[in-house]
């Protein structure tokens, strides 16, 4: 397949109107509580190694993950990893109500809260290399957008493989993948491990410029 991935120089030209000091702010979701912080940090101390980051992510970040969705026109959109559900927030504003929508979340008492939050979408406690057997469950067999926000900077190289595997094994023809990487772990090996991988299963790759309003400062993977 075409490689189409890009470096990029991670500067403060790509944080808009102003430097990389008045920028790196963190922009906390605005419906989000204590107990939302204190539950997200709750899951980093029960497992690091899965949870990636001691915050959730900002709206801004959320944002710039579904920025190029199209999510009114979806029939079909799972989310990987969704935590404390503030990316979850911004796909429920956006898809199509009569959309099928699933998550799949590893932390049991994340995936419980999440579902008692948003009653009428269903959470799964799963691992994301079972995208396929939720989306049985479903009814559904194949999804048109697949978003994530697992932290595969932290994750081993086979389970790297494994999750990729089932991405692309159940995305659409046309379907997309959107996630995104920490700033600071680009270099790691499990890092360079995954954006082999990217380039290995999907033909056009994109990354969105720095969300520098995130905690840590994060960009955006745009494959299909």
């Amino acid at each position: 397949m075409s490689d189409l991935f890009a470096t990029r120089d991670w500067t403060a030209t790509d944080c808009p109107g102003g430097s990389r000091e008045q920028a790196s702010a963190w922009e906390a979701p605005k419906d989000s509580t204590l107990v939302d912080y204190w539950q997200f940090f709750s899951s980093f101390l029960r497992n690091p190694a899965s949870v990636g980051a001691l915050v959730p992510s900002s709206v801004s970040l959320a944002r710039e993950v579904i920025a190029g969705c199209d999510l009114e026109n979806a029939e079909v959109v799972v989310e990987l990893g969704p935590g404390t559900g503030v990316i979850t927030r911004e796909i429920l504003r956006r898809i199509n109500p009569k959309a099928t929508f699933l998550a799949l979340e590893l932390d049991a008492t994340n995936a419980a809260k999440l579902q008692r939050r948003h009653d009428g979408v269903r959470i799964y406690n799963e691992s994301a290399e079972h995208i396929r057997r939720c989306l049985n469950r479903q009814g559904r067999k194949r999804a048109d957008y697949i978003i994530s926000a697992l932290p595969w900077g932290n994750m081993g190289c086979k389970l790297q493989d494994r999750i990729l595997r089932s991405v692309f094994g159940t995305l659409s023809e046309q379907g997309k993948f959107t996630t995104f990487a920490y700033v600071h772990t680009r270099w790691l090996p499990t890092a360079h491990h995954f954006r082999q991988r990217l380039r290995k299963h999907f033909a056009e790759i994109a990354t969105s410029k720095v969300v520098w309003k995130n905690l840590p400062p994060a960009f955006v993977y745009r494959c299909s």
